[in-house]
């Protein structure tokens, strides 16, 4: 009678035992639970989220790249299913309308790719809607850099945009508003539409909007001699460009969306830097003017997936 109790105590012990070691595993990040990833990721973006020039490209006119972040996220989170539809010279509408250059049509609207089953989105939009062209900021930039060869003391940006003009008819200096921050302004309600829409189309997913990059140094005097900007225009588009990363964290934070700061990441390697992440008129490595390239594509990436707790 006494002779099975033993045994029943050793398959006791080692039922302890074994959930002993399964909890363990499950603290130490069992390897099963590690390689699981997340289910379908999209990407949706204009080109600094498409990796506009950095190898290798692809998508036409989109210069799209696949070392962009959204790639790179994708790659580090397993993800089951990746769809980039990011491109190009998009501005807040190319969301949810076909985006077109001239006559060309570029590209899908963006929003098409999302299904009800999406679990993660990332989203890099807004500066486009900035310039007034079909190639977005552009207009603006060519604007800054054309004024500093007229006016290379001056602030010649800063005075198209913000401090108004002469008006020859009344002879009077007309002040008028800055009409970037207007553009801003402006954006900020077709953003907040966009993600909407996104978060109706995939109610399940989790949104992150994706922020801007320094660009431009803490210290404007830093660009001197090294981009054809004004020393006094570098200190004003630095301004403007904080204003739109702060308008897209609040939108995002009204909208359901985690806002992703890559300003902070990214500070000290910006176009005026020795160490560029984000490169200037003449690129040190392949990438458009102005854009990330592939180091600062890794960084923004490393900035997603801190957001998302990886």
């Amino acid at each position: 009678m006494l002779g099975p109790a033993p045994k029943r105590k050793s398959v006791l012990a080692g039922g302890v035992l074994m959930a002993a070691a399964l909890t363990a595993l499950t603290a130490l990040g069992a390897p099963a639970q590690a390689a699981a990833g997340t289910g379908k990721y999209v990407a949706l973006g204009d080109s600094y989220a498409a990796g506009a020039g950095v190898p290798g490209q692809y998508a036409g006119l989109c210069l799209r790249s696949d070392r962009n972040y959204g790639h790179l996220v994708a790659a580090a989170l397993h993800s089951s299913s990746y769809t980039d539809t990011t491109c190009s010279a998009a501005k807040i509408k190319a969301i949810t309308s076909a985006q077109y250059d001239a006559f060309i049509r570029v590209n899908d609207p963006q929003l098409d790719s999302v299904t009800a089953d999406t679990e993660l989105i990332t989203i890099g939009i807004g500066g486009n809607d900035l310039g007034t062209s079909d190639l977005g900021i552009a207009d603006v930039i060519a604007t800054c850099i054309g004024g500093a060869v007229i006016n290379p003391l001056g602030t010649p940006c800063k005075d198209h945009y913000a401090d108004g003009h002469w008006d020859w008819s009344s002879w009077r200096w007309q002040w008028g508003e800055d009409t970037l921050q207007r553009r801003i302004a402006a954006a900020r309600p077709q953003l907040a539409d966009a993600l909407q829409r996104i978060h109706a189309k995939a109610p399940k997913a989790k949104v992150l909007l994706v922020g801007y990059p320094s660009v431009l140094p803490d210290d404007e005097w830093d660009c001197v001699g090294r981009q054809p900007v004004t020393v006094g225009d570098v200190a004003y588009l630095r301004g403007v460009l904080g204003s739109l990363n702060s308008m897209l964290a609040s939108t995002a934070a009204a909208n359901g969306a985690t806002y992703v700061d890559t300003a902070g990441p990214t500070r000290g390697h910006d176009i005026c830097s020795a160490d560029r992440w984000i490169e200037g008129t003449i690129p040190h490595s392949l990438a458009v003017p102005f854009h990330p390239n592939a180091t600062g594509e890794q960084v923004m990436s490393r900035a997603v997936l801190k957001a998302l707790g990886r």
